[in-house]
């Protein structure tokens, strides 16, 4: 990290944690962040759902949730980029104080609720979104919807035509019940629907099934056979917890989704197991806690295809995107490994 970079983010942990995020965003916008452009190799580039990546480190739902800053992002060595939550009609989420860092625990508490400027300014972005790059959209639910799961279509109906992948969510503790989704009559009638939107756009995209952390060994085996059934193309492993077990930071009290470091274990616990119960059938992207190479690359090796951050980014800055797979890049090589050949070697270690 750099003498500057380590000044601004000095400068960002002084505001309110939501106001240092937009701050970030304008930044980027700006210029004013250097940014490594693109990043491959032989053993980093590989392929997810159908979708050929540069390498398989992209960034997470959440950071970009409004589609503002794609252009610089694009240059930001990522593999490919997935904005949103997005709802039909825009919302303002809940209340501030939203969003809490944990720093002597390298975590995050957020309560957003699903904030964002909603289906149409977000499809208006996308539409002149960069021609480079692999980009997403994480769809979501308006809060006081009489039919959720029929937010889900609407939203792919509006803004599919301009990503290369689109999220359901369901596994976002900051909607109320909106977990309750997961359930398998409540799942694969929302998967239903949302596969009719795709086969209504101008071309087929991958749909990929985001879900929880915090699902019991029971529950798993019954998701994975309705992601099944449904086609889904791949599922991202795994949402913020509820669980607060270990943490020292004065907020860890704070209600709504933790993210971070403490995730790392638990959310790959939790992959390990879907990679087990689709039988390797469905790819997994694997979230959760991952600030390093070498925790890149445990993902890897537990079943994820790709993986996914964002809090991470809040300590390390955008350097970290470079450093990462770098690293990654060196333990690969080590082993004598492309990124598809690791892809599950050490799943069974992880149940």
């Amino acid at each position: 990290m750099s003498v500057l970079e380590r000044a601004g983010l000095a400068v960002l942990h002084r505001l309110d944690p939501e106001q240092g995020h937009g701050l970030a965003i304008r930044a980027l916008r700006a210029g004013v962040v250097p940014l490594p452009g693109r990043i491959t190799s032989a053993r980093l580039a590989c392929r997810l759902a159908g979708l050929t990546l540069d390498n398989p480190l992209g960034l997470a739902a959440g950071f970009d949730k409004n589609a503002t800053a794609l252009g610089p992002l694009v240059r930001s060595g990522f593999g490919f980029l997935e904005v949103g939550a997005a709802t039909p009609r825009p919302q303002p989420g809940n209340p501030r104080p939203r969003l809490f860092r944990l720093a002597e625990d390298r975590a995050a508490i957020n309560r957003f609720g699903f904030n964002n400027d909603g289906a149409a300014a977000i499809a208006s972005r996308l539409a002149q979104r960069p021609a480079t790059g692999i980009v997403g959209l994480n769809l979501g639910a308006n809060k006081d919807s009489s039919d959720r799961a029929a937010d889900f279509a609407q939203v792919l109906t509006r803004c599919g035509n301009f990503v290369d992948f689109a999220t359901v969510n369901v596994s976002s503790p900051n909607t109320e019940r909106l977990r309750d989704l997961q359930g398998r009559a409540a799942l694969t009638a929302l998967l239903s629907g949302v596969m009719e939107a795709r086969a209504g756009l101008d071309r087929s995209i991958p749909v990929f099934l985001k879900v929880a952390p915090d699902l019991s060994d029971e529950e798993i085996p019954g998701i994975a056979s309705v992601a099944l059934e449904a086609g889904i193309d791949a599922i991202i492993a795994t949402n913020t917890t509820l669980a607060r077990d270990g943490l020292r930071s004065p907020d860890a009290g704070q209600a709504g989704g933790l993210s971070g470091a403490p995730l790392f274990e638990k959310s790959t616990r939790v992959l390990a197991r879907f990679s087990q119960a689709t039988g390797g059938q469905i790819p997994l992207v694997g979230v959760g806690g991952i600030s390093s190479g070498a925790e890149a690359y445990a993902k890897i090796r537990a079943g994820a295809s790709a993986v996914q951050l964002y809090t991470a980014l809040i300590y390390g800055g955008m350097s970290l995107v470079p450093r990462i797979l770098r690293d990654l890049d060196a333990l690969l090589e080590k082993d004598g490994l492309t990124v598809e050949q690791a892809v599950g070697l050490d799943s069974s270690a992880w149940l």
